[in-house]
C-alpha cells in the first residue's frame, strides 16, 4: 500500500525529526515530478519524498556526489541538507535540500533559446570533465540511464509492434537497430540521466539551474541528449550539437533514448504528464526526420 505523501505527513516528519525546522510553513511545490513528491519547507528549502521504493535509491547518492560535482559546473544544482529516516508510515529515506530560485521550462517560455542551448552544452561539457572516480555506474538507482539502450529492447519492441499503423514500424526499428549496433568507447563520463524541460532552471531568461539528479551515474552521455528532439528545434538544436563535440554514434544512440521514451509513452506503457502525453507524437516526428538527415 501506497503511503498519503501530504503536508500533513512532512509536518509530522520535520517535527520529529528536525526540531528546529518545525514552525516552519509546508506547502506542495507546484509541479512536483512523479518520482518525488516535493515540499516548499519555508522560503528557502524543499522537501522531496520518494514516490515508491526504487527512488530511494536516489536519494543517498545525490547527497554523497552532487556536493562534489557542484563546485565544476557553471550554474547552481541542488544544495543537500539533510537526510530523513522512515517513520510516521512512510516507509523510505528522504531530503532536505536549499531551495533553488528561478521557473523550469516546462513552465516558462525561453526568450533566447539559442543562448540557453549553448548554455547548455557547455554546463553538460563542465559536468562530462568532472572526475568519475568512485562514481556510480548505471543500474537500477539511475534506471539504467548510462547503460547500455539494450536494456529497454523488450520494451521498445513491444512499444513498435503496439503502434503498428500509427508509426513508421520499419522506420522505428532502423532508428533503434543502428543506436544498439554502437556504443559509447571513451571512459565513462558524468551523466545527469533526466535532462528535461522539467528539470531546467531559468533564471532572468538564461539557464540559471539544473535540478533533480536522481539518474545521476557515470557512463554513457547519449541519455542526456533527448532535448535536442524534446524543446531543441531550428538553430538552437544546431547550436547545443556543435557545442557538443560528440561523435555520429553518440547523436545515434540519442535519438534511440529519445525514440524509446517518446514510443513507450504514446503506447501507453507509463504514466506521462500531460506535456509528455502532448509531446510524444511531436517527438517521435522530430526523431525520425533527423534519422533521414543523418543518413
Amino acid at each position: 500500500m501506497q503511503p498519503v505523501i501530504d503536508v500533513s505527513l512532512v509536518h509530522h516528519l520535520i517535527a520529529s525529526q528536525f526540531p528546529d525546522w518545525r514552525d516552519l510553513p509546508v506547502e506542495p511545490v507546484a509541479m512536483s515530478g512523479w518520482d518525488n513528491r516535493t515540499f516548499h519547507l519555508g522560503k528557502e528549502m524543499l522537501v522531496r519524498l520518494p514516490s515508491a521504493a526504487d527512488y530511494e535509491l536516489q536519494v543517498e547518492k545525490e547527497h554523497k556526489w552532487l556536493p562534489k560535482l557542484a563546485p565544476a559546473l557553471p550554474v547552481s544544482i541542488p544544495v543537500p541538507l539533510a537526510i530523513g529516516k522512515p517513520e510516521h508510515g512512510y516507509p523510505w529515506k528522504w531530503s532536505i535540500y536549499r531551495w533553488l530560485e528561478g521557473e523550469t521550462v516546462a513552465s516558462t517560455p525561453v526568450s533566447d533559446l539559442v543562448a540557453f542551448a549553448t548554455d547548455l552544452s557547455s554546463f553538460l561539457n563542465a559536468l562530462h570533465r568532472i572526475d568519475t572516480t568512485g562514481g556510480p555506474s548505471p543500474g537500477l538507482h539511475s534506471f539504467y540511464r548510462g547503460g547500455s539502450l539494450a536494456t529497454y529492447d523488450a520494451d521498445m519492441q513491444r512499444a513498435i509492434h503496439s503502434l503498428k499503423g500509427k508509426v513508421d514500424s520499419s522506420l522505428a526499428t532502423d532508428i533503434w537497430e543502428r543506436a544498439l549496433s554502437t556504443s559509447w568507447k571513451k571512459p565513462p563520463v558524468w551523466v545527469h540521466g533526466d535532462i528535461s524541460a522539467g528539470n531546467l532552471l531559468v533564471q532572468k531568461g538564461k539557464l540559471g539551474g539544473v535540478i533533480d539528479f536522481g539518474q545521476l551515474s557515470i557512463g554513457d552521455p547519449a541519455c542526456d541528449l533527448a532535448i535536442n528532439w524534446t524543446l531543441l528545434q531550428g538553430e538552437s538544436r544546431t547550436a547545443f550539437q556543435n557545442g557538443l563535440s560528440l561523435d555520429k554514434d553518440t547523436w545515434a544512440r540519442a535519438r534511440g533514448w529519445t525514440l524509446w521514451k517518446a514510443l513507450v509513452v504514446a503506447a501507453g506503457f507509463t504514466n506521462p504528464s500531460n506535456s509528455e502525453s502532448k509531446q510524444c507524437w511531436r517527438i517521435i516526428e522530430e526523431v525520425i526526420a533527423d534519422h533521414h538527415r543523418s543518413i
